[in-house]
């Protein structure tokens, strides 16, 4: 695993459009789906370790926070011919066996990647209800082999101050975790 920090794309910039296939469902979800709402855009897949150790906590976060009206997409723009654990079937299996409370998302080409810059797994950004970028950076400072607690602090705290119409936390840290696997030929200009 090739620990890889996130891009830290600059805040205020609108949410790039995506329209990708839920594989539960079959459905098509668009940004569009949750305008004027705020909405949660997560880059994960289901095998990287860092993902893993946090997915309880995760589901955690976004059972809490929906209740609140934050919506959430999770995307997985993982290369799946190389790393088939990732595939949609996959996908399917870890939706329903730990009962995602988000749509799943499956990017193929990789370009919703690569218009927000993701590039680790987690990578977190989270959009106010007009998609203006609030905050971007990591769930908590837990890491696998690490001895923090998984709790989601920052992210939490982040979304607290964005449901009580407060500025952005001034202090943002950058997600880390396995870098997302790009398809040979594929890799964005901004990774590496």
């Amino acid at each position: 695993m090739a620990k890889t920090s996130s891009t830290m794309l600059e805040l205020g910039i609108s949410a790039p459009d995506f329209t990708l296939v839920e594989p539960l469902t079959g459905k098509a979800v668009s940004k569009n789906d949750f305008t004027g709402q705020p909405l949660l855009v997560a880059f994960i897949c289901n095998h990287c370790p860092y993902v893993v150790h946090i997915r309880e906590a995760f589901n955690a976060f976004v059972s809490d926070y929906q209740g609140q009206g934050l919506q959430c997409v999770a995307i997985n723009s993982n290369d799946v011919e190389n790393y088939p654990d990732d595939s949609p079937e996959k996908m399917m299996v870890d939706t329903t066996q730990y009962r995602f409370p988000f749509v799943y998302l499956y990017d193929e080409t990789q370009e919703v990647a690569k218009a927000y810059q993701a590039a680790c797994t987690p990578d977190f950004f989270l959009f106010d209800s007009e998609h203006v970028l609030y905050y971007r950076g990591q769930f908590d400072d837990s890491r696998p082999g690490n001895d923090a607690a998984v709790s989601g602090k920052d992210l939490r705290n982040a979304a607290d101050y964005l449901l009580a119409g407060k500025d952005a936390p001034e202090k943002q840290f950058a997600s880390l975790g396995c870098n997302i696997k790009w398809k040979v030929g594929n890799e964005p200009e901004y990774f590496g």
